[in-house]
């Protein structure tokens, strides 16, 4: 029986876990950014009608993924029980939930224009958007099934492929971005439809790296996870969508939480609006890596949990709370110092409002220093719970401090006490803290003080 580690040691099993998966939502991100730019160099039009799809995929995929989610903490417990047969049934049950999610919310994408023109869009804008949306929904599930995999990987602490793996997707999708939208390379020119193509093409093609090398590695390929794949495996499939769900409505609230935001904020004004969407996308950069800590909490303590190691769980806990809010007071010290520097990387200085962004934005982002001390404590609370496979309680307190508190908060310090943007921040401030302090406390009370007996 090997000794049990001490903090500096939970620390580094902590942080080399983390940092593929940072990377790769890191990653992630900069696959959104690209298309953006490449179709904001293209047209105008075309850019509206993207971010309108890339904003419905994003937000169809934050569902769906919560099945892949709940894949993490499920065999990482069952690693820690040394079960590795539940494992290929947690996860070959988590990419059937995925598939049939995707095909599930297929009339949404099929019917984006409609549904688009309900909702006041341009006509030609919803047109555009339509056909962008069809297809990318071939997309969907080799995403939500690389998600699959990447929970896997992590809860084997072997992630560092899924890093790469993205990585590459980055770069080929800006490849095959410049190709099929532009028609460069002599490719056709598609435009709107050619940023869609490269995002299905790089989504599979990532999922065919992801597969084989999980069929083939040898430290995998005893999973057999392919192996009779048609086979249901109706206890498992129980669990993952009783676990995954919540998670996945979680996360979805989480989102458009801020979404809400930036509608409140456009009523404010146009320069306060962009000078919001640039601090919020700095901030989105920093909030990955408290994401990546929350993965990695998931799996350590769904490991300890499973293997009944009850000293090996708080002690985890208690180290990712610390590591995630020490790389918070980093962030909040370059936030506090540089606040104008890190805004005026998104604009061009012959803008003549880039001085009016920038005084605001700056602003901005010293309410973003106490986002993140809330912000990444109840990102890591919900690693734990995760980890400890209590997901229902936790999205119930999660909606109600969000929308409960957060969002009501923000209209009233905003509009009624006249603070403005700043105080539309701070409500948001105050939901995530109520927010995180609730978990934890959710979290400690459901960990027990002692091995049992």
């Amino acid at each position: 029986m090997s000794a049990p580690l001490t903090y500096p040691g939970h620390a580094r099993a902590l942080v080399w876990l983390a940092f593929p998966l940072i990377g790769s939502h890191v990653a992630q991100i900069l696959l959104q950014v690209t298309n953006t730019v490449m179709l904001g160099w293209y047209g105008v039009e075309e850019l509206a009608a993207g971010v309108l799809g890339v904003s419905t995929f994003f937000i169809m995929f934050l569902m769906g993924a919560g099945f892949a989610q709940a894949v993490m903490p499920l065999a990482a417990a069952a690693l820690g029980r040394d079960d590795e047969t539940q494992v290929r049934r947690d996860t070959r049950m988590g990419m059937w939930l995925s598939i049939f999610y995707g095909f599930a919310v297929l009339p949404v994408f099929w019917f984006a224009e409609p549904i688009l023109l309900a909702l006041g869009q341009k006509p030609e804008i919803a047109e555009m958007a339509r056909d962008f949306m069809r297809i990318t929904w071939l997309g969907l599930i080799p995403a939500l099934l690389i998600m699959v995999l990447k929970s896997f990987l992590a809860a084997q602490q072997r992630a560092q492929v899924v890093l790469w793996v993205t990585l590459t997707n980055v770069v080929m999708n800006a490849a095959l971005n410049y190709a099929l939208i532009f028609g460069n390379w002599g490719a056709p020119e598609l435009g709107l439809r050619g940023a869609a193509l490269s995002s299905v093409i790089v989504q599979s093609l990532g999922l065919l790296v992801l597969a084989l090398w999980v069929s083939l590695h040898p430290n995998f390929r005893r999973f057999r996870l392919f192996q009779r794949f048609w086979r249901p495996d109706p206890v498992a499939l129980r669990q993952v969508w009783s676990l995954g769900w919540p998670i996945g409505l979680t996360s979805l609230m989480e989102g458009s939480l801020f979404h809400a935001a930036a509608l409140m904020m456009g009523w404010i004004g146009t320069v306060e609006l962009a000078a919001h969407g640039i601090a919020l996308e700095i901030t989105a950069l920093t909030f990955m890596v408290h994401v990546g800590l929350s993965n990695a909490a998931t799996v350590r303590a769904g490991r300890a949990e499973g293997a009944g190691d009850v000293r090996a769980l708080r002690e985890g806990a208690k180290t990712a709370i610390a590591v995630s809010q020490g790389f918070g007071l980093l962030i909040i010290t370059t936030f506090v110092l540089f606040p104008d520097h890190l805004i005026r990387l998104f604009l061009d200085e012959a803008n003549p409002r880039a001085a009016e962004i920038v005084a605001y934005g700056s602003t901005l982002l010293l309410m973003a220093a106490l986002f993140q001390v809330a912000d990444s404590a109840q990102v890591v609370a919900l690693g734990l719970l995760r980890g400890i496979r209590d997901t229902r309680v936790p999205m119930f307190i999660a909606i109600f401090c969000y929308w409960g508190v957060g969002i009501p908060s923000s209209y009233l310090l905003a509009f009624h006490a006249g603070m403005g943007g700043p105080g539309l921040w701070l409500g948001l401030v105050i939901g995530l803290s109520l927010t995180a302090a609730c978990l934890l406390i959710r979290f400690w009370s459901k960990v027990p003080k002692a091995p049992l007996p």
